[in-house]
């Protein structure tokens, strides 16, 4: 699996902070950063090419026609890196479609096509305390933080000799 990586060191410990967390706080801080900033996203939201979008589309529509309980594992399996078809899938995009993905799963959130995060659901202190400090991002760097954050998920396809 290939993804770039900022040599930004303030970027590089916020992506090493951030998956210090469990997964429910990683996807949490995801949905609440959205809430938080979506609007300023949304023009950033990387429609690199009319492939990519309908690439990371069609992926997120596979999600959608899963049952809630499905959506969220398909969540937990990207971050965990776990092996499955969607996974696989998802590891072979490009860091750009990738991101997009993600903010078409925020948007399903929104719409209420993609399970949501329980309404009673709050961030640990480590992760309000690293939202503070994503916040204080410039726009440019927070992208360069989602971008390489989403970029290692997935699994790649295993083949006959890794079996």
């Amino acid at each position: 699996m290939t993804f770039t990586q900022t040599s930004d060191p303030v970027i590089r410990e916020h992506i090493q902070f951030w998956r210090t967390l469990d997964v429910e706080q990683q996807l949490g801080l995801f949905w609440f950063i959205y809430q938080e900033m979506g609007d300023s996203i949304t023009p950033a939201a990387p429609y690199a090419s009319t492939i990519s979008s309908e690439i990371a589309e069609a992926l997120f529509h596979q999600v959608e026609q899963l049952s809630p309980e499905e959506q969220l594992q398909i969540q937990r399996d990207l971050i965990n890196q776990s092996d499955n078809l969607i996974s696989r899938e998802y590891a072979s995009l490009n860091d750009t479609t990738k991101l997009l993905f993600w903010y078409l799963l925020a948007q399903g959130i929104d719409s209420q096509t993609i399970i949501s995060i329980p309404g009673n659901f709050q961030l640990s202190l480590a992760a309000e305390n690293l939202f503070n400090r994503i916040k204080e991002l410039s726009f440019e760097q927070q992208i360069t933080l989602f971008r390489d954050y989403v970029s290692p998920m997935g699994t790649e396809t295993k083949t006959g000799a890794d079996i």
